[in-house]
C-alpha cells in the first residue's frame, strides 16, 4: 500500500468520470520481452521469462491464456486493449477456440487470482463492448540477455514463426512460403487442441501426487478478510467475518485440524508480510486470505487458500449472495478447504458436513449487530465492552432466539468485572442470566460454556461445575484458544500447575502473538515459584510489546527474589504510565515493607487508605498492602471482606506467595475452606 502512494500522484488517467494517478511505466519491448520482463502492480509481480506470477512472493496458479491477457494488460497499462486485439494476440480464429468463452473465462480466472471484482475493480476494468484495461500503478523492471528461460526462449520462437507467418502473406511470395505458412499454422492448431485436451483431462487421469500428512495437526491461519468497499465503518463486518471463519473452520475436525486464533492474525491486517514469513511466525502449513465487498442488500467474498511450504494457490473461489444467506456462504467454504486440504494430503473425505443453518431476515439483523458487538469487545477496554454490550442487546431485541447474542453479552459482562474493578454483584447476575439463556438456546455454544465458567469459578468458587463446563468448551472447539487459556488459569488456581502449563502451550500454538496468553503464563510460572522462568517470559512479553501493562507483573517476582531495586524501578514505570492506581499503589507499599522502608510503607499505606475513605476500593489489593506493613489481623479482616463482596482475587488464595505469612492462621484456613481452595 505505501508503494500505491508513492506511485499514485505521478501520472493521471480517467477511470469511471472520475480522474486517478497512475504511473505510466515503460513498457517491455519484445526485445526486453524475450530477455525476461517483471512487471509489478500492488502486490502481484508477473515475471515474463518463466510466465509466473507471484503475490507477496508466492507463486499463483496461472492458466497459460491468463498469463497472455495479464502480459497483454500490463504492457499496455493505462490503455485499453480491445477485444479484438485480444483475439488476435491470443485466441487467432484458425486456433479453433471459442473466443468469448476462452476471454470470458480467462478475465474471470485472472480476477479471481488478483482477489479483485468487476463491480469495483482495482485492478481490471472492463470497458463495455471495447475490452479492457489494468488500472493499478505499474512498473517493469527488463531482464538481461542471460537470464533467458525456456519460457522466454517458446517466445523467441512464437515471435518468429509469427514473423514467418507475416513474410509470407505479403504480395508476391512464393508459394513454397505460403506453404511453409500453412504447416505451420496446422501445426500449431494441432499443438493448441492436444493442450487443450491433455488441460481438461489431466485432473483425472494423472491426479496430482499426494503428500504425507505432516506431524501432529493440520494448522491454518485464516487472514482477516480485507474490507473492500473503502469504508472504515465497514471494518467491523470483514472483521467479524474473519472471526466466524475461524470458528467454523475450528470445528470441522479438530482432532486433526488447528485454527489460528483471531488476536494472532490480527497482526497481520493491512500487512505485506510473504506468505512463507507468516507460516514460519505462526506455525501453520496453510493459510486462507480473502476480501469482503458488501452493500445494503449483497455481498461478495473472494476467498483463496495457499500451501505455505509450496508457497502456491491451492484453491480460489468467489461468492455472490444476498447477505441473509451470509453464514451459508461460510458453510460453504469452510467444506471447500476442508475438501481441498483432505484432497491435497491424501486423506479420505469425511462423511459429517458443516450444518447450513436457516437464516431469518430477523436472525441475519441480530447477527450484523453480533459482529458489531464481537468489533468492540476485542477491543479489549472498558469502552469498547460497554459499546458491544449495546449492540448485543439490539441484536437480542431482533430475535429474542439468537443464542450467540446472549453468550457475547454474558462475556461482555465477566470481563467488564475485571476491567472496572466494579463489585461482583454489579455484572455477574447479569452474565449468568445472559450464559444460561443461551445455552437454554444452543447447548453447542463453547463462548457460552466458557462465560458460564468464569462466573462458576469466580463468583459461586463452584470449582467441579466450572472445570466441566471448561472441559465441554473445549470438547465442542478444541480450536478455542480462550478456553484453554482461561482453563490454564483455573488449574493454576487450584495448584495444578503441569496440567497449567500443557493448557497454557496449547493457547499458545492456537494464538501464538497473544500477549495476555503469553502473560498468563508468566503468571503460572510465578504462582508456582519459578520466578526465574517468570521473568523471562515476561520480559519475552516486552519484547513483543514494551507497552503492554500487564507484563509489569514481573515486579512480583522480583519482590520474591529479594531483587528490589529492580521491582521498585518497574512498579515506578507503572505508576508513570498509569497513575496511582489501587493495585500499584498496594505493590508499592508491600515492596517497601519488603525493603525494610517502615516509613515510606506506612506514607502509601496512608495514601491507600485517604484513597479507599473517597470511594470504596477492592479489599484483596489492601489485604496486601497490610501484609507488607505487617499487619495481619487487617489483612484478614480485609480478605472477610473481600468474601462478602465475592471478590475473583479469591481464587489465587491457594497460590499466591504474597499470603504466606497467612497461611498458618485459623482464620486464614477457614477462609480458603470457604472459598473451596484449602491447603
Amino acid at each position: 500500500m505505501e508503494l500505491y502512494a508513492q506511485v499514485l500522484h505521478l501520472t493521471t488517467y480517467s477511470l469511471r468520470g472520475q480522474r486517478y494517478k497512475v504511473q505510466n511505466p515503460t513498457r517491455c519491448t519484445s526485445r526486453s520481452m524475450s530477455r525476461g520482463c517483471k512487471y509489478r502492480f500492488g502486490p502481484f509481480e508477473l515475471r515474463t521469462q518463466t510466465r509466473e506470477l507471484y503475490k507477496h512472493g508466492m507463486k499463483l496458479k496461472l492458466r497459460p491464456q491468463g498469463y497472455q491477457v495479464l502480459a497483454l494488460l500490463l504492457e499496455h497499462a493505462p490503455e485499453c486493449v480491445t477485444r479484438e486485439e485480444l483475439q488476435k494476440r491470443v485466441w487467432p480464429s484458425n486456433t479453433f477456440v471459442d473466443f468469448e468463452n476462452g476471454v470470458n473465462s480467462a478475465i474471470k480466472q485472472l480476477r479471481a487470482s488478483l482477489n479483485d471484482s468487476a463491480a469495483e475493480p482495482r485492478y481490471i476494468e472492463t470497458l463495455p463492448k471495447l475490452g479492457y484495461r489494468m488500472i493499478a500503478p505499474v512498473e517493469y523492471e527488463a531482464g538481461s540477455a542471460g537470464e533467458r528461460s525456456t519460457g522466454a526462449r517458446e517466445e523467441s520462437a512464437a515471435a518468429k514463426v509469427a514473423g514467418e507467418a507475416a513474410v509470407s502473406t505479403a504480395p508476391g511470395r512464393p508459394a513454397n512460403s505460403r506453404k511453409r505458412l500453412w504447416m505451420a499454422r496446422a501445426a500449431v492448431s494441432v499443438l493448441g487442441i492436444a493442450c487443450l485436451v491433455a488441460f481438461l483431462k489431466w485432473p483425472r487421469a494423472h491426479p496430482a501426487p499426494q503428500r504425507a500428512a505432516p506431524a501432529g495437526r493440520i494448522m491454518l491461519a485464516v487472514l482477516p478478510f480485507e474490507n473492500m468497499t473503502g469504508d472504515v465503518s465497514q471494518d467491523y463486518f470483514s472483521d467479524g467475518l474473519t472471526e466466524e471463519m475461524i470458528a467454523q473452520l475450528g470445528r470441522l475436525d479438530p482432532k486433526e485440524f488447528g485454527v489460528i486464533a483471531r488476536t494472532s492474525v490480527m497482526h497481520y491486517q493491512h500487512s505485506s508480510e510473504k506468505v512463507d514469513q507468516i507460516g514460519s511466525e505462526l506455525g501453520v502449513q496453510y493459510v486462507l486470505e480473502g476480501s469482503v465487498r458488501r452493500d445494503t442488500e449483497n455481498v461478495r467474498i473472494n476467498a483463496e487458500l495457499i500451501e505455505v511450504g509450496g508457497q502456491r494457490q491451492l484453491w480460489a473461489q468467489q461468492y455472490d449472495r444476498e447477505l441473509t444467506n451470509l453464514l451459508v456462504v461460510q458453510a460453504e467454504i469452510a467444506r471447500e478447504i476442508s475438501d481441498s486440504i483432505q484432497l491435497t494430503l491424501g486423506s479420505p473425505a469425511r462423511s459429517e458436513r458443516v450444518s447450513e443453518p436457516t437464516l431469518t431476515p430477523q436472525a441475519y439483523q441480530a447477527y450484523d449487530l453480533c459482529l458489531k458487538g464481537l468489533y468492540f469487545w476485542n477491543k479489549r477496554n472498558v469502552p469498547g465492552f460497554q459499546q458491544a454490550i449495546v449492540y448485543f442487546q439490539q441484536a437480542i431485541a431482533k430475535d429474542p432466539d439468537y443464542a450467540p447474542a446472549y453468550a457475547g453479552l454474558a462475556n461482555n459482562y465477566v470481563l467488564l468485572l475485571g476491567y472496572t474493578l466494579a463489585p461482583a454483584s454489579k455484572y455477574m447476575p447479569k452474565a449468568r442470566e445472559a450464559a444460561a439463556r443461551a445455552l437454554q438456546l444452543d447447548d453447542h455454544l463453547p463462548e457460552a460454556h466458557v462465560a458460564l465458567a468464569l462466573i462458576l469459578e469466580n463468583y459461586d468458587w463452584d470449582w467441579s461445575s466450572a472445570e466441566k463446563e471448561y472441559r465441554r468448551a473445549i470438547e465442542l472447539n478444541p480450536n478455542y484458544a480462550t478456553a484453554h487459556q482461561w482453563y490454564a488459569e483455573f488449574l493454576t488456581w487450584r495448584g495444578r500447575f503441569d496440567e497449567a502449563l500443557r493448557e497454557s502451550e496449547t493457547a499458545r500454538r492456537l494464538d501464538p502473538l497473544s500477549l495476555i496468553i503469553a502473560t498468563d503464563r508468566g503468571s503460572i510460572f510465578y504462582f508456582s515459584r519459578q520466578y526465574d522462568r517468570a521473568i523471562e517470559q515476561f520480559q519475552s512479553v516486552r519484547e513483543m510489546d514494551p507497552a503492554f501493562g500487564r507484563a509489569h507483573l514481573i515486579a512480583d517476582a522480583y519482590v520474591q527474589q529479594g531483587r528490589f531495586a529492580e521491582a521498585l524501578a518497574d512498579i515506578a514505570a507503572w505508576r508513570r504510565t498509569f497513575g496511582d492506581g489501587i493495585h500499584i499503589s498496594s505493590r508499592l507499599v508491600y515492596l517497601y515493607g519488603r525493603m525494610g522502608q517502615e516509613d515510606k510503607a506506612r506514607a502509601e499505606l496512608r495514601k491507600l487508605e485517604a484513597m479507599n475513605g473517597t470511594r470504596s476500593l477492592d479489599p484483596v489489593p489492601m489485604a496486601l498492602a497490610y501484609i507488607g506493613v505487617g499487619n495481619n489481623d487487617a489483612a484478614l479482616s480485609s480478605l472477610e471482606k473481600a468474601y462478602a463482596q465475592r471478590s475473583n482475587f479469591l481464587t489465587a488464595l491457594k497460590v499466591e506467595p504474597v499470603y504466606d505469612p497467612l497461611r498458618d492462621d485459623p482464620r486464614f484456613q477457614e477462609l480458603s475452606r470457604r472459598v473451596g481452595l484449602a491447603q
